[in-house]
């Protein structure tokens, strides 16, 4: 047999099963044609349950049953796999572009043996926004959590690099931001000596760094063009097509194409994972975009919920499993805006499956049984992730303790509707309310955090002898420095416990002044 393609590090593949070659591989294809006509992910497993190749499908009966037909050949690499696979898997996703993200990321987490692509550290692009910078840029990376990009605005991931910078350069036709990497300072007496890049001259740049705009009026281009990144391109889309059929109907095809170019990759940029009313398939964690001033998002939200306390210590739950297997659930806690990760808890749900009510009911008594006896304080708002169902599901776990919690709220996704205790409708905030971004950073985070656990519990099932992966996955608090009954001291300055961030200096190009 062929040398199997392996990493350094991969576990040898279970040998031949006792089932008849021909047997085995009809068993599969009649199991492959019964799979549901939709896009998703396949996993191919030998006899002892381990993954040998993650593949993707537009339609998973058509491309997993062509493995097993008489006529398929795979190739040098991937030919002697058919011998070992004995079982097939497959996760059913919402589209193709879901598919690959997710492909992505299971080959990542579980490096198959058969899989030679998508190995490296390599992740799907991101679009930042640098809004603490005076004049904030627009930039396409691939790594978000880069010290450069702190307190960006962050969208994505996009499938398609080519197709976002290709929108990247399309709307900066339009609001005209600056790509550069220069470090600009508007009360810069050098700046007047600066001559404009060759985008000013094109009509794609304002020229901040020749003091061309004022900030001010900089700050709202910047601004429109993130109303438009978040949903406000109805307007222009209608303009593009328009000129399109103009230029077809005037026989100027190949100027129609290009319009037709640029439609197409505006479109594309909803083509990026997406949120569903429940965990189920949600691989890849979104990105939080982050408030200049989380103090000030906390004022914000005591406003909106009507508290007389000001608001210190919040604790969000998520729950997060596959189909309904390795249900898990998450608790994060921030306190003063920012996380106290000493606080983390991830739970490993012990008496249910597919159902997130009774998961959610699951971790607030496991949680707060100290609280509701009265031992312990609440924290001053429990955020719930869901709606009305899943804030109703926390309401009657806390209803059998003996003290109840201040305050419980939920945050429900795609609306951003924020349903509260013992009131009928929900709040309404705008995009742009910093207690609405408060919430959907700290959700966000106990959707990572719950992400983050149930993939070492998938990992571990997919490749049982992986003793790294059964080191990590251990019921207990992300940081076992503190006991679970510590309590938080609230009157103590909060600089103590949030890490300290290592400074980086920020290395920029030098612009040269004019001879």
């Amino acid at each position: 047999m062929e040398a199997f393609p392996n990493t350094p590090d991969a576990p040898e593949p279970k040998g031949h099963s006792n089932e008849p070659i021909a047997a085995r591989l009809a068993r599969l294809l009649a199991k492959a044609k019964g799979f549901p006509e939709v896009a998703g992910v396949y996993l191919m497993k030998d006899s002892g349950g381990k993954v040998l190749y993650v593949g993707k499908a537009n339609c998973l009966p058509e491309r997993v049953s062509s493995y097993f037909l008489g006529s398929t050949d795979l190739g040098l690499k991937k030919q002697p796999m058919l011998e070992l696979i004995t079982d097939i898997e497959v996760i059913p996703c919402e589209g193709s572009w879901e598919a690959l993200l997710m492909e992505a990321r299971l080959v990542k987490d579980l490096k198959p043996y058969f899989n030679t692509r998508l190995l490296d550290d390599k992740t799907f692009p991101y679009l930042a926004i640098t809004t603490r910078d005076e004049f904030p840029g627009v930039f396409v990376t691939r790594d978000p959590s880069a010290e450069r990009f702190r307190n960006a605005r962050l969208y994505g991931p996009f499938i398609s690099g080519a197709s976002l910078r290709h929108a990247v350069q399309l709307l900066q036709r339009v609001f005209q931001y600056r790509t550069c990497e220069l470090d600009i300072d508007s009360t810069d007496p050098r700046n007047r000596l600066v001559r404009p890049c060759l985008l000013h001259s094109m009509a794609q740049c304002t020229a901040p760094c020749a003091n061309r705009i004022s900030p001010q009026r900089y700050r709202e281009d910047i601004n429109r063009f993130c109303r438009f990144l978040e949903g406000k391109r109805s307007v222009m889309l209608k303009e593009l097509r328009a000129e399109m059929r103009k230029a077809s109907d005037e026989k100027r095809f190949e100027e129609a194409a290009i319009l037709r170019d640029q439609v197409q990759a505006i479109e594309r940029l909803d083509e990026r994972e997406r949120r569903g009313d429940d965990a189920q398939y949600d691989w890849q964690p979104e990105v939080t975009i982050s408030i200049q001033d989380p103090k000030l998002g906390c004022k914000s939200l005591q406003r909106t919920l009507g508290l007389s306390q000001e608001i210190q210590c919040v604790e969000a739950i998520d729950i997060a499993h596959l189909g309904g297997g390795e249900t898990v659930g998450s608790l994060v806690c921030f306190v003063n805006g920012r996380p106290f990760k000493q606080r983390y808890r991830r739970f490993k749900i012990q008496t249910v499956g597919n159902d997130d009510y009774a998961a959610i009911r699951e971790v607030v008594s496991r949680r707060y049984r100290e609280e509701g006896k009265g031992s312990e304080l609440y924290p001053d708002v429990i955020l719930i992730d869901g709606g009305v169902g899943q804030l109703n599901a926390a309401l009657d776990a806390f209803s059998e303790f003996e003290t109840r919690p201040p305050f419980v709220v939920s945050l429900a996704k795609k609306e951003e509707l924020i349903y509260v205790q013992r009131e009928s409708e929900p709040i309404k905030l705008g995009r742009e309310n910093l207690g609405l971004k408060m919430c959907q950073a700290i959700r966000d985070e106990a959707h990572r955090f719950a992400q983050h656990y149930h993939h070492l519990l998938v990992r571990k099932r997919l490749m049982p002898g992986d003793a790294s992966a059964r080191k990590k996955v251990v019921d207990r608090p992300a940081n076992t420095s503190q006991g679970k009954g510590k309590k938080l001291d609230k009157s103590k300055p909060q600089s103590s416990v949030t890490p300290a961030r290592k400074s980086a200096k920020k290395t920029t190009p030098k612009r040269k002044p004019n001879s």
